[in-house]
């Protein structure tokens, strides 16, 4: 499966929101160290460790607001200039629930307020959504492409005695995880109007990563006396199921949600064991 993967990226064009660290800096180096072209966009570059200069030919990067469209069009603008084309999109960039509130506790979603609902869905959804009314159109042209959306895996609803429950609901993340929910359901709905273009949608679930701002809101929450979570993946274990759905159109894989961790053990690259932040440790964030 990752032999065939390689082979169809090579030159494709892949264009990566929320690029410049964690996960989407792992999916941008895989991509390039795979022969395809990288369109790789942020809110911010600042310290970003430099990308390998081996691949400065194939590596568009650039500054780009999810929530603002005029960065969105220059972004899409200097895409066609540089590599004529989008085959690829992976909507990676967001609004976390850290990013909203400082990790003093749980936030219940009376304590929330309007603004805070706007700031996630603003990023989640409706930044999503422009991302990908732009980079669309070469795909619809050419009657392939890919799109990849992030959610969480607190948007899951187990069946039980007849009804639905939600998969954590303790985990008090409102309104973040009201968005993400509402992203995947973008997603399944926009998957099956693409079929037509032959552009495939799908959504993946990273899972407990260590991303930015994880060591920090760990620390944090240390510090205050609450308990310290899972060990946490590297977000490098993102990138086999991105390479696969990235060589994905619309005939083939689309409308469907992926758990990473899952999804690698299946198909061969390991288990969570596998992936896990050996580098890190809470003990660590204790004494540091």
């Amino acid at each position: 499966m990752m032999s065939e993967t390689q082979s169809d990226l090579t030159n494709r064009v892949v264009v990566v929101t929320g690029a410049a660290r964690g996960i989407g800096r792992a999916y941008v180096d895989a991509f390039l160290e795979r022969g395809a072209k990288v369109v790789a966009t942020d809110l911010s570059w600042n310290d970003t460790p430099p990308f390998d200069k081996r691949h400065e030919a194939n590596l568009l990067a650039t500054t780009m607001d999810v929530t603002n469209d005029a960065q969105i069009d220059a972004a899409f603008q200097a895409t066609m200039d540089r590599f004529g084309t989008a085959d690829v999109l992976i909507n990676n960039a967001a609004m976390r629930q850290r990013d909203l509130f400082p990790p003093q506790g749980k936030i219940t979603t009376l304590e929330t307020k309007d603004s805070d609902w706007q700031k996630s869905f603003n990023v989640n959804v409706f930044g999503a959504l422009k991302v990908i009314r732009r980079f669309i159109r070469p795909m619809i042209e050419k009657k392939r492409g890919s799109i990849i959306n992030t959610v969480s895996s607190g948007v899951i609803m187990l069946a039980k005695d007849g009804g639905y429950e939600a998969l954590r609901p303790g985990s008090r993340e409102m309104p973040y995880m009201s968005s993400k929910a509402a992203l995947a359901t973008l997603s399944f709905y926009l998957a099956d109007e693409m079929k037509e273009d032959n552009v495939a949608v799908n959504v993946v679930i990273p899972g407990h990563t260590r991303t930015t701002g994880f060591d920090e809101q760990n620390r944090q929450r240390l510090a205050m006396g609450m308990k310290q979570g899972a060990q946490p993946v590297g977000p490098a274990h993102m990138v086999p199921i991105a390479l696969y759905l990235a060589g994905q159109d619309g005939a083939g894989v689309t409308g469907k949600m992926f758990d990473a961790l899952t999804w690698n053990k299946e198909n061969g690259f390991g288990g969570k064991d596998a992936w896990l932040d050996k580098s890190f440790s809470y003990d660590s964030l204790r004494t540091g």
